[in-house]
């Protein structure tokens, strides 16, 4: 499975349908292609609730280490990618709704006495939830609540969905902190970030200097090396390797490219280098991979 994102790293696929905006599905990382999910964000909020085993969730620029049990709250236009802890497998339920489904139209109280200032605060783009706390615990039981409501199809569905969102809501709105500190930095650094993961998607065939992604920030290069290391965890070289990459598996199940050629059109400047990257990532060959997915 692949994930379909465009060039500004957003997630195309649909999350329900406009008369309900909510998409219930059941993950597994294993599933992914590269056994992670990659950089993306949507308009919409995504719930997470982990089933089994463990996962490495990041969310802009903040890093969290969700087990069995515990949930994470991703608000709207957050960039955010997951990989596991070690070689162990995680399933993990999603629950993502479009916030309009609570406010329902534009300037009403619900959007803005009770929601805006959740969904504009950059310093709120994510909760980690456990079940120590007892209003996170409340959380973790509504997310659970519409799982099951999801699994069960009463004639009531979508009403009662709808009310376990707003539930999770009220106790969003009465426990979140809001910092007014740093709003327009952290807004511009998320911009700066996305604009690099644009350019990376959108020549990433190409020969790409730091320099070049600098400049597409405004920044001296190692200016712009330090605030994207500081919100991926990783330099954008290393990005960049990853990106092409994820992009060289969907060529790999084509039987008339072959490596080298594949090589090519990933932006590597070798086939020897493009099948050294690959192993480190991927724990096989190319010709292995290919031999394993056909």
């Amino acid at each position: 499975m692949r994930l379909q994102i465009d060039r500004e790293q957003k997630e195309i696929k649909r999350h329900g349908s406009y008369e309900f905006p909510v998409l219930v599905s059941y993950e597994r990382l294993s599933s992914f292609d590269t056994g992670e999910f990659p950089w993306h964000w949507h308009p919409e909020i995504e719930l997470t609730l982990v089933m089994e085993g463990e996962i490495i969730y990041q969310a802009n620029d903040s890093l969290y280490h969700l087990k069995a049990g515990e949930g994470l709250f991703c608000n709207t236009n957050v960039l955010h990618s997951g990989h596991g802890n070690g070689s162990a497998d995680c399933s993990y339920l999603s629950v993502t709704f479009h916030p309009r489904l609570l406010y329902g139209y534009s300037s009403s109280v619900m959007q803005t006495k009770y929601m805006n200032h959740i969904l504009k605060s950059p310093s709120l783009a994510s909760i980690h939830l456990v079940s120590e706390k007892d209003w996170q615990r409340r959380i973790l039981e509504g997310i659970e609540k519409i799982r099951l409501l999801n699994r069960e199809h009463p004639a009531s569905e979508e009403l009662k969905i709808q009310i376990a969102l707003l539930q999770i809501w009220q106790e969003l709105y009465e426990h979140v902190e809001i910092s007014e500190t740093g709003f327009a930095e952290n807004g511009r650094d998320t911009e700066r970030i996305r604009r690099i993961m644009e350019y990376i998607q959108a020549h990433y065939a190409e020969k790409i200097t730091l320099e070049e992604l600098a400049e597409q920030i405004h920044l001296c290069r190692s200016e712009s090396c330090r605030l994207f290391k500081r919100y991926m965890k990783e330099s954008m070289f290393d990005y960049l390797l990853d990106y092409r990459i994820e992009r060289s598996l969907e060529l790999l199940r084509r039987p008339e490219l072959d490596v080298t050629q594949i090589a090519g059109q990933t932006g590597f400047t070798s086939p020897g280098y493009f099948s050294k990257i690959f192993k480190r990532k991927m724990g096989c060959t190319p010709l292995e991979y290919r031999k394993n997915h056909r």
